[in-house]
């Protein structure tokens, strides 16, 4: 019977809606099965391996080290009668930094000036004696004793003289620290002591105000001790370098020198500690700062680079995904040489200007075929591709 027949004539009216809706769906359904249904293609991202050189580098974690921090103190007792910084400047060595109250020093130094003109003013009468008697003893007029007390008199006020000179030399002294002047270039840190405050000499406990020196600095870092053999290699051939970054300051330094190993291996934790100087002119690098830093120990020339996010591990090890010029994918096993950052080197099984997938290989299968697109989801051409992956 047609299924026109069941909608004509009196007994269309008497058809139950649900049976008309099922008789309906099943003649749509059959006309569908009758064609081939097509695989959508599977949205990837993609990169082009590189051939590149490849400086071979060691990662680690460091910090910044002033190469010299003093703290400044006063050398001597007194008030601080005037400061000659503000706090963050820029000082050399020799600048003045704090003047303090000279007058008790002054007053030290005249007495002790005075005190030294009375000496040698006595040292001149027992020389003149001296002499006199010396002609009177030639002739026999006066007794040898008498004689000798006076060359003792005379040898005693010379001495006299000598201590009284050390003693304006230090007063001089004591009256030059009144004015304290920075020992280094660098920058001056918080200011701890001000005007009227009353500093000790030689106080360890007490400090006016620390300045660190910011150029040249060291970055300190630890290495595994098992590159230390490469890391001085390295060294005896003049090819070891050091940079360092900071991510989140964007700051980057290169051609650091590698000037200090230490002396021996942490034994709990199997490191070294090594140091490197940066010129730091601009004071981009600060004391106490974190950054990267990457100890360059050799080049492999020529490698091929692919990101690391391409390299994935299978049953039988590393595999990549490999887009052909029909858009479908293989799955080719490599050989991964090393890993650098966000790059990954191969060894074996990947050619430079190939494409690799680098995003959404749990959808791929072995001759599936994929699609290209951005991080936002669009489609991209080849030429964009292409030119995606070389940069």
């Amino acid at each position: 019977m047609k299924i026109s027949s069941l909608f004509s004539g009196p007994t269309a009216r008497l058809l139950p809606l649900s049976l008309s809706l099922t008789v309906v769906l099943s003649g749509c359904g059959g006309s569908k099965n009758k064609g081939t249904a097509s695989v959508p293609a599977v949205p990837v991202q993609i990169a082009i391996a590189v051939q590149q050189d490849m400086p071979r580098s060691i990662e680690s974690i460091g910090s910044v080290q002033s190469l010299r921090n003093v703290a400044v103190k006063s050398q001597v007792d007194g008030i601080i009668a005037k400061i000659h910084f503000q706090e963050g400047d820029d000082v050399k060595a020799g600048d003045l930094l704090v003047s303090l109250d000279r007058r008790p020093y002054e007053n030290s130094l005249r007495i002790a000036r005075a005190d030294l003109a009375t000496a040698r003013a006595e040292a001149t009468r027992a020389r003149t004696e001296a002499e006199r008697y010396k002609r009177l003893d030639q002739q026999d007029v006066v007794s040898k004793e008498q004689f000798a007390q006076l060359l003792t008199k005379e040898e005693t006020t010379q001495a006299i003289v000598q201590a009284k000179e050390a003693a304006v030399a230090n007063a001089e002294l004591q009256f030059g620290y009144t004015e304290i002047r920075a020992p280094i270039s660098g920058r001056t840190g918080q200011l701890i002591l001000h005007e009227g405050a009353l500093v000790k000499g030689n106080d360890v406990n007490q400090t006016i105000v620390s300045i660190n020196q910011l150029s040249p600095v060291g970055v300190a870092y630890s290495v595994p001790q098992d590159a230390l053999a490469e890391i001085r290699r390295a060294i005896n051939e003049q090819r070891a370098s050091v940079s360092v970054t900071d991510r989140a300051a964007a700051v980057s330094r290169t051609a650091g020198r590698l000037e200090f190993f230490d002396n021996t291996v942490d034994a709990s934790t199997g490191t070294i500690v090594l140091k490197a100087m940066f010129d730091n002119a601009d004071h981009a690098l600060w004391p106490g700062q974190f950054v990267q830093v990457q100890t360059q120990v050799g080049l492999d020339a020529a490698a091929i680079v692919v990101p690391s996010s391409a390299v994935q591990t299978g049953q039988s090890g590393s595999q990549v995904f490999v887009m052909k010029a029909d858009q479908t994918v293989e799955l080719r096993p490599v050989k991964v040489l090393r890993n650098t950052g966000d790059q990954t080197l191969i060894a074996e099984g990947i050619k430079a200007g190939e494409v690799v997938v680098t995003d959404g290989q749990l959808r791929l299968l072995p001759g599936a075929k994929a699609e290209p697109k951005t991080i936002s989801g669009e489609p991209i051409g080849a030429k964009v591709t292409v030119a995606e992956g070389k940069r």
